[in-house]
């Protein structure tokens, strides 16, 4: 089976020999490791992805967690193919509602074959859409807004949450975050065609720059910022020339948005592509 352990904590020397030595003792092999060391911030990180006989994954769990109660990192052990009915989502908005309720939808309906388990925001406005489909809501922001990113990852391991999909989250994640969940875990619709549009105000800077054509993509979320293609699906549309600015980004927000995202997050559910080493790859005989 494929799994994924990550690391994260306090720099030192050493960290990362005690996982891989006891990998690979059980008899791993590893297809992908990836160390980042910020002296500015005194933090190590460290992804490596295995595979390995499933019997061995529960004491892999067990043996990772004394590890990091030796060293202080948090390590997370994963797999995709664990033994569980269907993937577990922690769906994470903010403001507009038609992205997270397409996936709630789609999930309801079995287009994603996957349980949105909790609904994440920084702010209340989404709090009826979860009680409209009977998942938990959490929220993670002050009055002002601003969201407790520790608390975020602490809502999404008590979850025991296989994929975190932001449907329009709006706040960045910190590097600490997508760290933990790295390796193709972190899903994200980006409201604008990347990389030609990037930023907060994607649809008025295509509008400024005259473009008939408007888009979404969803794309995994990496801990750093710009580091290449990443992107799962995107999804455009055309509009008439003279077509009003508000028009378009209703058009975007009510109809392309939601379709752009329920599709990349299908095609990570249902295995079609994965991460590695940064970029998005087709799995071996994967096909709709």
């Amino acid at each position: 089976m494929e799994v994924v352990i990550t690391a994260l904590g306090p720099d030192s020397t050493g960290l990362a020999d005690p996982i891989i030595h006891h990998v690979t003792g059980r008899g791993a092999r590893i297809n992908e490791i990836q160390m980042y060391d910020h002296d500015e911030e005194q933090l190590f990180a460290m992804l490596c992805r295995i595979d390995l006989e499933s019997a061995e994954y529960e004491p892999m769990i067990d043996a990772m967690r004394q590890i990091g109660d030796h060293t202080k990192l948090s390590i997370r052990v994963w797999s995709p193919d664990r033994n569980i009915a269907k993937p577990r989502i922690a769906l994470c908005g903010t403001f507009v509602e038609h992205t997270p309720r397409a996936v709630l939808e789609a999930a309801r309906s079995g287009e994603i074959n996957a349980d949105v388990t909790v609904l994440i925001s920084n702010r209340k406005k989404l709090a009826p859409l979860a009680d409209q489909f009977g998942i938990p809501f959490e929220m993670i922001g002050d009055k002002a807004g601003s969201a407790d990113d520790r608390e975020m990852v602490h809502v999404m391991d008590r979850y025991d949450v296989d994929y975190v999909v932001l449907a329009r989250y709006m706040r960045i994640l910190p590097a600490a975050t997508c760290w933990q969940f790295a390796g193709g875990r972190i899903l994200n619709l980006h409201h604008g065609l990347l990389p030609g549009f990037p930023g907060f105000r994607p649809y008025h800077d295509a509008y400024n720059a005259r473009m008939l054509t408007f888009g979404a993509t969803c794309h995994f979320i990496i801990p750093e910022l710009d580091a290449g293609n990443q992107t799962v699906n995107q999804r455009t549309f055309s509009v008439a020339p003279g077509t009003p600015l508000d028009s378009v980004i209703s058009r975007g927000e009510r109809e392309n948005e939601p379709a752009c995202l329920v599709e990349g997050v299908r095609r990570v559910v249902d295995r079609e592509v994965q991460l590695r080493f940064h970029r998005v790859v087709a799995r071996r005989g994967s096909h709709r």
